[in-house]
């Protein structure tokens, strides 16, 4: 919170400063069009005037957004700079209007013969620098603190470029008296100035209304969401701007029969993705629901490689194959076969096992016998594991076993590694081992 609020204090500074720069430069051109007779400049000056409101009004937004929340104001006060925005964007409007105005009726103006004004042009041309680096500053900070008020003044700033320039070939045609060419460029002028205030105000009223202003952000938030182990889908992503900042609400499925420890321990990892990664998202609402999908990932250690009457094998970590393979209730498709190429090492079997298969974003596993390091790894993926009695089944009846609700979930390990060690009677070689059971053979490579 620290950060945010240095950032709105930043752009509150550059705000000041902008409107400080502004009211000289217009109290000047205002003071040198009046004594010179420059309607024009005068024009300009009360076309600057309105600008210094707009910016000033904007350091206003940025200095209540950066307010502490308060038991009245428990979300802060971040809108105020979007309200402030929806104000400068309808005085934008405004003074696009009255140039507009201003060069319709300079189309039918015959200038005076006067001689060359050479204070009038010193100041346009000091208005042209003043606007360019005013408008160079707001557009800086206003990116850097994702400010929707400066990035406007910003874009205001360099129409007054254009708007001097307009100005300064005012003056000048009207000294060589040439007709007609201020009033066009006038409304051309004014025209960029009327879109940019709509603009500005739509996207802000767009912005109270909560409306959908990012749909960018929701799809690089929910790609971050999905590799976060338990997190099987998001839903309903609500992203909402907060003037400079964005709230995120989202719904999360996880597997429904973890605890609600670990559910929240889930979305307090979603919150901390999320703030970490998305430095414009000042807060993050979760919800979680229990995951619903018609279809599962399901994974079970073979003996021999014969599709769906495959037959199961007795141990997860030492199994020669796997088949990987998507069910719902109608049918089962198998997706992949898995070798098992582990099986020649001493230590760490099951751990490397579960490293291999768990890109396959896995629901359940069927088996008859785990060890405690692969149980408790697979935990942590929220895999759900279920016991095999019977070690002559196929994939098949495993699968319509499941699905009668007669398979029961293992929810411990079968054994430890102490009683590993003593079944291998391996000695002390074994106690070296991080899997558990005795080693398999090595399988037939897989024919394809």
């Amino acid at each position: 919170m620290e950060v945010r609020t240095a950032r709105l204090k930043a752009g509150q500074k550059a705000a000041l400063w902008a409107t400080a720069v502004t009211l000289l430069i217009s109290a000047l051109k205002w003071v040198v069009g009046t004594h010179f007779d420059s309607k024009i400049l005068v024009a300009d000056a009360f076309h600057g005037a309105a600008d210094t409101v707009a910016i000033f009004a904007s350091a206003f937004g940025l200095w209540l957004a950066s307010r502490e929340k308060s038991r009245r104001f428990p979300y802060g006060l971040f809108k105020a700079e979007t309200l402030v925005t929806l104000i400068i964007g309808a005085l934008i409007f405004w003074a696009g209007i009255e140039l507009l105005l201003d060069g319709y009726h300079k189309l039918f103006f015959v200038p005076p013969l006067i001689p060359f004004p050479i204070l009038p042009v010193a100041v346009s041309v000091l208005s042209i620098a003043a606007a360019f680096f005013i408008a160079r500053k707001e557009k800086q900070i206003g990116k850097a603190i994702n400010s929707q008020s400066l990035l406007a003044n910003a874009g205001e700033s360099m129409l007054d470029i254009a708007s001097s320039i307009v100005v300064l070939f005012g003056i000048l045609t009207a000294y060589w008296q040439i007709r007609y060419v201020e009033g066009v460029i006038i409304i051309l002028i004014s025209l960029l100035i009327l879109k940019l205030g709509l603009e500005n105000a739509w996207k802000s009223l767009l912005a109270l209304l909560d409306a959908n202003l990012d749909e960018s952000l929701k799809e690089q938030i929910e790609q971050t969401l999905l590799d976060i182990p338990g997190v099987k889908s998001i839903k309903d992503i609500r992203v909402r701007q907060a003037g400079p900042f964005r709230m995120v609400e989202l719904k999360f499925a996880t597997n429904p029969s973890i605890s609600i420890y670990q559910a929240h321990a889930i979305a307090d990892e979603i919150e901390k993705q999320i703030i970490q990664k998305f430095t414009t998202v000042e807060s993050v609402f979760v919800h979680v629901e229990p995951s619903r999908q018609k279809k599962l990932k399901a994974i079970v250690p073979v003996s021999e490689i014969n599709g769906l009457d495959s037959k199961a094998y007795c141990h997860f970590g030492r199994a020669p194959y796997f088949v990987i393979l998507s069910i719902d209730e109608n049918e089962a498709v198998i997706e992949d076969f898995y070798l098992n190429e582990f099986l020649d090492r001493k230590q760490h079997v099951g751990l490397n096992v579960v490293k291999a298969v768990i890109q396959y974003n896995l629901d359940l596993l069927f088996t008859n016998r785990i060890g405690e390091i692969a149980f408790y790894m697979l935990k942590e993926y929220f895999i759900d594991i279920y016991l095999i009695k019977d070690d002559n089944l196929t994939v098949r009846a495993v699968i319509d076993l499941y699905r009668q609700n007669r398979l029961t979930r293992i929810l411990s390990p079968t054994h430890t590694v102490e009683e590993a060690i003593v079944e291998s009677g391996e000695g002390d070689e074994a106690l070296t081992r991080q899997d558990d059971g005795p080693a398999a053979s090595g399988p037939e490579p897989i024919k394809k």
